[in-house]
């Protein structure tokens, strides 16, 4: 029996600062940019002024991507554009710089940290700093079998929370969050599927690196059979993660509910965030205001998730690579309503400025 309850989250994640949104809006109406001027980037740094307490917003001084990397057995019927437990290739790829969301992180000057849930290969092919966390070797065929043993969905689940942890206590103050995974979507088109009650055709895409429509119809099947074994364990969201999830879904979903608990806001990338945080919403139904959603990548099983979460993308750029690279790019979006908010002046103080001093009289 697990000693781990996702539903105990619900008390302890609260709501950003309400009162601090307030203060925010109120500020916003004083600056010398008329209201509603800078369009969405107002409800930014308003979010973020709330999420950090602090009137005017701080500016994001030490942002991280943080990337959950895993195989899953379901890979190998050849719903994949990749080949079956190849996601460390993935993974050698972004620590060699070789990578879109390692580009684009040396460009945004934004440092990333992978975490080795539950990659099927050799430990030797990778730095131990990566490695050194793996729950299991690759995630099991979930159209027949579990993705974990419960024994090992707590395990992910508590590495997802200290990894928040972490993060939180050397002072990062917005994580970007993806993943490095082969077969990843089809988990997470299986999650989405069985929370919002559809069919696996509504939600099954073609992956971040497509697949031809007979790769599709695999996809369908499996994700239709995983869901016949997902219905029935509903009620508990642990048990659902090890029945059709794995090791890095279920990683990443301990570290959106601890980063809530620990008040770090998140930028949600593609489908397997999307459907990590709604399982963290079933458990805690506050956690999602923590989360931003980065961009829409075209899955339309992320696209519901989103729906459910009441999660409007920042961006739709149509980058479906995953990796986190959609939601990096939404980054320079978040910092600039940070120093919007942060560096315009108010219309009192732009009036002092201008108002000439009395004149000094004596008698």
């Amino acid at each position: 029996m697990s000693s781990l309850n996702l539903d105990d989250f619900s008390d302890l994640i609260e709501r950003p600062d309400s009162g601090t949104r307030r203060d925010a809006e109120e500020r916003r109406e004083r600056l010398t940019v008329p209201p509603g001027s800078l369009g969405r980037l107002d409800e930014l740094g308003e979010w973020l002024a709330a999420a950090q307490g602090a009137v005017p917003v701080k500016a994001l001084k030490q942002p991280r991507v943080v990337l959950f990397a895993g195989d899953h057995g379901v890979a190998s019927l050849d719903v994949s554009g990749r080949p079956a437990g190849s996601a460390h290739r993935l993974v050698r790829a972004a620590l060699e710089g070789e990578s879109p969301v390692a580009v684009l992180a040396r460009l945004a000057d934004v440092p990333v940290r992978i975490v080795d849930a539950g990659l099927d290969c050799d430990p030797s092919l990778l730095p131990d700093e990566v490695v050194r966390h793996r729950v299991r070797r690759g995630s099991g065929r979930i159209d027949i079998e579990d993705a974990l043993t419960a024994t090992e969905a707590e395990m992910a689940v508590r590495l997802g929370m200290a990894i928040a942890d972490e993060e939180a206590d050397s002072g990062t103050d917005l994580v970007v969050l993806g993943d490095l995974s082969v077969g990843g979507t089809t988990a997470a088109a299986t999650l989405i599927a069985a929370l919002c009650g559809t069919d696996a055709s509504v939600v099954t895409g073609r992956g971040g690196a497509g697949i031809d429509d007979l790769a599709w119809m695999r996809k369908c099947a499996a994700v239709r059979d995983a869901l016949r074994r997902a219905r029935p364990v509903l009620g508990d969201q642990l048990e659902l993660l090890a029945t059709v999830g794995g090791a890095d879904l279920a990683a990443m979903t301990g570290f959106l509910l601890q980063s809530a608990v620990r008040r770090m806001p998140v930028i949600l990338d593609g489908v397997v965030s999307a459907a990590c945080a709604l399982v963290g919403q079933r458990a805690a139904f506050r956690a999602p205001d923590w989360w931003l959603a980065g961009q829409l990548s075209g899955e339309p099983a992320q696209a519901k998730a989103l729906d459910r979460m009441a999660l409007n993308p920042l961006l739709d750029q149509g980058v479906t690579v995953g990796e986190g690279s959609g939601a990096l790019l939404a980054l320079p979006l978040v910092r600039a309503a940070a120093a919007l908010a942060a560096e315009l002046p108010e219309k009192a103080a732009e009036a002092a400025e201008e108002e000439p001093a009395e004149p000094v009289t004596t008698e």
